[in-house]
């Protein structure tokens, strides 16, 4: 695996004073203690003993961090670097396990790492952490060689169940809303926390059997606590998934996350209903287009749509 280079958000600027006189002082303060944060820690899970300029972390940490008479300055910046690591990458983990497993834990954490050192966190909630790791996982396929492919359609699919979990939602459309529009001006949105997969693996699949591994391990350290030291996980491996394409809909109901598998024609219907094309305009050119002639395309339409607003899937754009 190769080292990322340093990246350009790794400032090279000098601490403040002793004493903050201004605004820009204080951003200043707040820039270089970000950087001391994000900066990566060594193999040994220490702070670099070396700032991003060359000088030597400890005279950098001295001039905005006091010592006590238990830790010196560095000892005691050590302690939020090491921190704000190891909850990030706990994060990092808890969000992807199907990933995690794909790679195995000690892949998956060089992963992490590298990812973060090129991405690190820029959001107020931890929530946002792998929003760009699936680009990430495109600009570095390396790190999933040989399974960049499952690698991928796993992160997508960990990170659309983050959006469903607590993304935005608009008001759901009701029978009034729709009662004096016809089919070719009806334009219907589509809730954002709603994500949309076509996908090669059948990755919801083997998340919940990752999911029962995971739980299954638990159960079992939990029963076996008192009674004798741990002596290892048993969890059997679960099998990676083969190639299988899927259309998923990545959802919430009732403050629940769920995935549904959609037919061909259903998912080009919403996609093209999330494109802003008029319901009428997304069924003809969806069904102009399938070859399957001999269904009740009416019926079966009709019970799609019923099933999608039953969901809360619908909102009208204003």
């Amino acid at each position: 695996m190769k080292r990322l280079k340093r990246t350009s958000s790794e400032k090279t600027s000098s601490p403040p004073g002793s004493s903050i006189g201004s605004r820009e002082e204080l951003r200043e303060l707040q820039r270089i203690m970000a950087n001391a944060l994000f900066r990566p820690l060594t193999p040994r899970w220490g702070m670099q003993k070396t700032w991003s300029d060359g000088r030597s972390t400890k005279e950098v940490a001295a001039q905005f961090i006091k010592p006590n008479d238990r830790l010196t300055s560095f000892e005691r910046l050590e302690i939020y670097n090491r921190q704000y690591w190891f909850r990030v990458l706990d994060c990092l983990h808890d969000d992807y396990p199907g990933l995690r497993t794909i790679l195995g834990t000690s892949k998956f954490t060089k992963l992490a790492i590298a990812y973060l050192e090129r991405y690190p966190s820029n959001s107020y909630t931890l929530r946002d952490l792998g929003d760009r790791l699936e680009q990430f996982l495109r600009e570095e396929p390396d790190w999933t060689a040989p399974r960049q492919a499952l690698a991928i359609d796993m992160a997508r699919f960990e990170w659309a169940q983050t959006v469903a979990f607590d993304g935005p939602a608009k008001r759901s459309i009701d029978a009034d809303d729709i009662l004096t529009k016809s089919a070719d001006q009806l334009i219907l949105g589509l809730q954002p926390y709603l994500s949309l997969l076509e996908l090669d693996y059948a990755v919801d699949d083997f998340l919940v059997a990752v999911k029962k591994s995971e739980e299954d391990g638990l159960r079992g350290e939990a029963s076996n606590a008192v009674h004798s030291a741990p002596r290892g996980s048993r969890r059997k491996p679960v099998r990676l998934p083969k190639k299988q394409k899927v259309l998923l809909a990545v959802h919430r109901y009732e403050n629940m996350v769920y995935s549904k598998r959609l037919e061909p024609e259903e998912y080009r219907i919403l996609t093209a209903l999330e494109k802003g094309e008029t319901v009428a305009a997304a069924c003809e050119s969806v069904l102009s287009e399938s070859g399957r002639t001999d269904l009740d395309w009416a019926g079966i339409i009709k019970n799609w749509f019923d099933t999608w607003a039953a969901l809360g899937w619908f909102y009208l754009p204003s």
